[in-house]
C-alpha cells in the first residue's frame, strides 16, 4: 500500500489539528506525520498566545495532548525551519509538507509617534507575559495611565493583565519574574479605544464579562458613546451574540464607581491620530467618528488628547514569511487555494500546503483552526499524483539528519518531561504549574541533561 510520508512544520492547534484529520480521514494510503516545532514545548498560540488566567484553554490543551499522546504521530522540537531544516531536507524525506506556523508578529498601526519609547506591540507584550523564551525577560511597567487601541480580543487581554492585581494571577502558571513586573507596576487607568461603536467591537461577550470581574478594578464608560444609530439598534435586536454584548455593557453603566484603585475606561468612536511625545509616549490624540448609514465610520472633525504614559497597539497579528515559500507581504499569510500553496503565477506549488492564521490571516478563534485543516487534508489527498518522491523516506532518516547537524531537538517524552517539572515547581508553590523560560533551560530538561 502507498505511503505519506508527512512533514507539518508549527505545533500549535493548527498543525496537531492538521495531523489528527488527516489520521483519521478515509483514504487508500498509510500515513506517517512528523512535527516540527521551532520551540522546545508544544502547543503554540494555546501557550504562548493566550492570557495565563483563562481557565478554559485548559481544555484545549487537553484535547491537544490526547492526539500527541497516542504515539502515532512524531515531534521534533527546537527545530528551527530554514536554519535546521530545509525546504530541500524535507523533499528529501517527505512527500509534503504542510506550513501551520501561525501569526506572531504585530500588524502596524502608521500613524505619527507610534515609535516611541514606550509605545508596544501587543503581540510583544503577550510573548512576555506568556513567558515565550524568544522574548526578553524584562518589560518597563513605569506607566501609571496606558492607551490600548484595539477592540479585538487580544486588546482585552492586554487591558486586563495592565488592570488586573498582580496577587490574583498567582493561581495562574504566570512565570515570576512576570509576577515581579505586574506587582510593581504603578498603574491606575487602561484606556481601551475602538474606532467604532459598541455594537462593532469584535471580541466575545466571554471575554468582555472577565473585564467586568476584576477586583477593585472600576469599569468606566462614557454615555455620549450609547446614542445607537438604527444599524446599532438592528445589530442588537437581530444578533445574538452583540445583543449580550451589549447587555453587559448597558450593566456597568449602572455601576456605582469611584471606590477601586484602578480604573478600566473603554472609549468607543475613537480613531487614532498621533502618539504625542518629546522622547518618550505623553499623549494620545485621537478624532471622534460617527457611523456614515452605510456600515462604516466617519471622521467628525472634533480632536482630542489624553495624557498617557505608554501605549499598545492590539490591531491584529502578522504572519512571516518562511524560506523558499511564497509569501504575501501585503497580508502576511501564504498565497494559496484553499490551503494548497500558490506561486507568483498563481499556479499550484506540488507538495506544499498551509493551513491556520499562516493560510487565512488571525481571523476566528482557535477552533475554528479544525475547519480549515479539513479543507487544506482534503486537498492533500486528492492531490497524491502530485506528491514529492523522496529518495530517503524511511522514518530513520531524518532523525540521522538533525543528529548529523548536532541539532538538539526535543521529542514527546522531552515534553512529558518538561510538563512533569513545571507542574514540580508550582505545586512547591501551591501553584498547578509555573513554566520554564529559558530555553536553554527547556532543552536541558527535555533531554534529560539538567544539573541540578
Amino acid at each position: 500500500m502507498t505511503k505519506l510520508r508527512l512533514a507539518i512544520v508549527g505545533a500549535g492547534p493548527a498543525g496537531i489539528y492538521a495531523a489528527d484529520i488527516l489520521l483519521k480521514y478515509e483514504k487508500q494510503f498509510d500515513v506517517s506525520i512528523d512535527l516540527f516545532e521551532h520551540l522546545p514545548a508544544p502547543y503554540g498560540l494555546v501557550r504562548y498566545g493566550v492570557a495565563p488566567d483563562h481557565p478554559r484553554i485548559k481544555g484545549i490543551i487537553t484535547a491537544l495532548r490526547e492526539v500527541l499522546d497516542r504515539g502515532d504521530i512524531r515531534i521534533f522540537g527546537n527545530v528551527l525551519y530554514g536554519r535546521d531544516i530545509t525546504l530541500d531536507d524535507l523533499k528529501q524525506h517527505y512527500n509534503a509538507v504542510i506550513f501551520a506556523t501561525g501569526a506572531v508578529r504585530d500588524a502596524d498601526l502608521r500613524i505619527p509617534g507610534i515609535e516611541l519609547p514606550g509605545s508596544y506591540g501587543a503581540a510583544e507584550f503577550v510573548n512576555w507575559y506568556d513567558g515565550h523564551p524568544d522574548f526578553p525577560r524584562e518589560w518597563t511597567l513605569d506607566a501609571s495611565s496606558v492607551a490600548v487601541i484595539g477592540n479585538g480580543n487580544v486588546a482585552l487581554d492586554v487591558a486586563r493583565m495592565l488592570a488586573k492585581h498582580a496577587d490574583d494571577l498567582l493561581p495562574t502558571e504566570i512565570p515570576a519574574n512576570v509576577y515581579d513586573g505586574l506587582k510593581a507596576s504603578p498603574v491606575t487607568d487602561v484606556h481601551v479605544f475602538g474606532r467604532r461603536g459598541p455594537a462593532q467591537v469584535k471580541f466575545t461577550p466571554l471575554e468582555l464579562r472577565e473585564l467586568g470581574e476584576l477586583r477593585d478594578v472600576d469599569m468606566i464608560l462614557y454615555d455620549e458613546d450609547f446614542d445607537y444609530d438604527e444599524a446599532s439598534k438592528t445589530a442588537i435586536a437581530s444578533n445574538k451574540q452583540v445583543m449580550v454584548i451589549d447587555r453587559v455593557l448597558q450593566q456597568w453603566r449602572q455601576r456605582e464607581v469611584g471606590q477601586a484603585s484602578r480604573r478600566l475606561h473603554l472609549h468607543f468612536w475613537a480613531k487614532p491620530l498621533e502618539v504625542i511625545g518629546n522622547g518618550k509616549v505623553e499623549g494620545f490624540r485621537f478624532e471622534r467618528t460617527a457611523p456614515d448609514a452605510q456600515g462604516g465610520i466617519v471622521g467628525t472633525g472634533e480632536v482630542r488628547e489624553l495624557p498617557i504614559q505608554a501605549i499598545y497597539r492590539a490591531v491584529g497579528y502578522f504572519g512571516s514569511p518562511l524560506d523558499g515559500i511564497p509569501f504575501d507581504e501585503h497580508r502576511g499569510v501564504i498565497p494559496n487555494h484553499e490551503g494548497q500553496v500558490l506561486d507568483d503565477d498563481n499556479q499550484q506549488v506540488h507538495g506544499v500546503y498551509a493551513t491556520g492564521w499562516i493560510k487565512r490571516g488571525p481571523v476566528g478563534l482557535i477552533g475554528h483552526t479544525k475547519s480549515d485543516a479539513m479543507q487544506t487534508i482534503q486537498h492533500l489527498v486528492n492531490d497524491q499524483a502530485n506528491w514529492w518522491s523522496p529518495a530517503h523516506p524511511e522514518e530513520s532518516a531524518i532523525v540521522e539528519l538533525l543528529h548529523s547537524r548536532g541539532i538538539e531537538y526535543t521529542n514527546l517524552d522531552g515534553w512529558h518531561a518538561l510538563d512533569e517539572h513545571e507542574r514540580g515547581l508550582g505545586e512547591l508553590e501551591g501553584r498547578e504549574r509555573i513554566k520554564v523560560v529559558p530555553r536553554e533551560e527547556m532543552v536541558q530538561i527535555s533531554r534529560g541533561s539538567l544539573v541540578d
